[in-house]
């Protein structure tokens, strides 16, 4: 096995058990905690199948395929609760961020693994940028629900349009962090500044209530 998949073990076996003893409120967070973890490796599989396909070096894979293949996938786990158990918003919209939590929980520690640690800057920057793309990518997913899945006319395309900005975006952010310098830090502090004016919203709308 690969450093992934020993790495996958080692993070889900406690978050497994966890989910055997725990009640039902905990049990569904963690399932969707470990769900994103899961969609994180099976997207370095079908990222690495279409690479391979493709033909393409490791920078074009990282933008171009690679947001595409993890934003769908990180979308499959909803997409199954919802369909399946007929799940209600606010379960859904909470899921798509802990799947968008755990996706970017196990990235983070295989991207540790992989390149090593080079200073605390450089692992802030790294934690809290790729985790608050990936929460960012969440909610905008999650406002879409939110938004269109009550209405059938619209759901489809509504689904795919927010999937296509989640993808976008993901890929920008992407490129723009696979070099230093200024376009790291922007990179970085874009989704954790937009972070931070969603749950300023979001409080704003609770204290309205």
């Amino acid at each position: 096995m690969t450093y992934m998949e020993n790495t996958f073990i080692c993070l889900a076996a406690p978050l497994f058990l966890a989910i055997l003893c725990l009640k039902e409120s905990w049990r569904r967070a963690l399932t969707f905690l470990l769900a994103g973890m899961i969609c994180c490796l099976l997207s370095a599989y079908v990222s690495s199948f279409f690479a391979a396909v493709f033909n393409v070096d490791h920078a074009t894979a990282s933008h171009a395929v690679a947001p595409a293949v993890e934003e769908c996938i990180k979308f499959l786990p909803i997409l199954f609760y919802l369909v399946i158990f007929e799940a209600g918003k606010e379960d859904s919209i909470n899921g798509v961020i802990l799947v968008s939590v755990g996706f970017a929980t196990f990235e983070n520690v295989c991207f540790l693994t992989s390149y090593g640690t080079k200073d605390l800057l450089s692992i802030m920057l790294r934690g809290f940028g790729t985790g608050a793309m990936h929460v960012l990518c969440g909610t905008a997913i999650a406002i879409g629900l939110f938004s269109l899945w009550d209405r059938a006319w619209i759901r489809v395309m509504g689904t795919v349009a927010a999937l296509c900005f989640t993808i976008t975006f993901h890929a920008i952010f992407n490129i723009m962090v696979s070099t230093n310098g200024i376009s790291l830090w922007i990179a970085s502090a874009i989704p954790m500044a937009l972070i931070i004016i969603v749950f300023a919203l979001s409080q704003k709308n609770i204290g309205l209530k």
